[in-house]
């Protein structure tokens, strides 16, 4: 049987959740390395690497590697680069995944409260959120940089709910990553997961979230 939750609190990550923001990434992440003496790294690679904020993605695009050590003098070098080209370039080639707008609006009329979670910085969420038309959707936005901890830290989850006065037990968590499952269950969130999002090429069933959706339309059948 389908199992049906009840939550007073939804808390939505942004990439790989709401938001295809690759194509974006992937482009700042080549032109930074053409910038610094690199080889291109594509699309499909720089796909492996999104989810744990655009600092660890510049370490791993610079190592060409998901985990290996990177040369330090040429991250100081790319990372300011990158930054620039990203704040240019945030919304140009990203979009909304299919499903996303008409889950929204389910949330919306359900009586519960709804709340954006990343770990992409200030600077960068508010203005991918407002360009594709999704920012008054949520009542609170809690980026990678508003707190001292981020995913998979629980603090952002666990702050979240306080602002909001939601009990942690009372709430969910919508996500892609191994990174939102570790931080919904240490903040005692349920947790659901997108089939399609960034788990750096792992299926995101092996890391035994609640439930997982290929479409936030499906919402529909599991939250009441």
């Amino acid at each position: 049987m389908t199992q049906v939750f009840t939550p007073k609190l939804v808390m939505i990550d942004v990439d790989g959740t709401l938001v295809d923001s690759v194509p974006d990434l992937a482009w700042c992440v080549d032109e930074t390395m053409k910038e610094i003496g690199l080889p291109i790294r594509g699309e499909e690679t720089v796909r492996q690497w999104v989810g744990n904020g655009v600092v660890r993605l510049m370490e791993r695009a610079i190592a060409n590697d998901l985990n290996a050590e990177h040369d330090k003098a040429l991250f100081e070098k790319g990372m300011p680069i990158f930054n620039a080209l990203y704040a240019d370039n945030n919304a140009k080639r990203s979009g909304l995944y299919e499903g996303v707008k008409e889950g929204l609006a389910y949330l919306k009329s359900l009586d519960l409260k709804v709340g954006c979670v990343t770990n992409k910085d200030e600077r960068f969420t508010v203005p991918i959120l407002r360009d594709l038309g999704i920012i008054d959707e949520f009542e609170i936005i809690i980026s990678g940089d508003t707190l001292e901890k981020k995913k998979p830290d629980p603090l952002p989850l666990l702050h979240a709910a306080e602002q909001l006065g939601i009990d942690p037990k009372a709430s969910l968590m919508l996500g892609d990553s191994q990174s939102d499952v570790k931080a919904a269950r240490a903040a005692g969130f349920d947790i659901i997961c997108m089939s399609y999002g960034y788990n750096h090429g792992e299926d995101i069933q092996n890391y035994n979230p609640d439930a997982v959706i290929d479409s936030m339309t499906e919402l529909r059948d599991l939250l009441k």
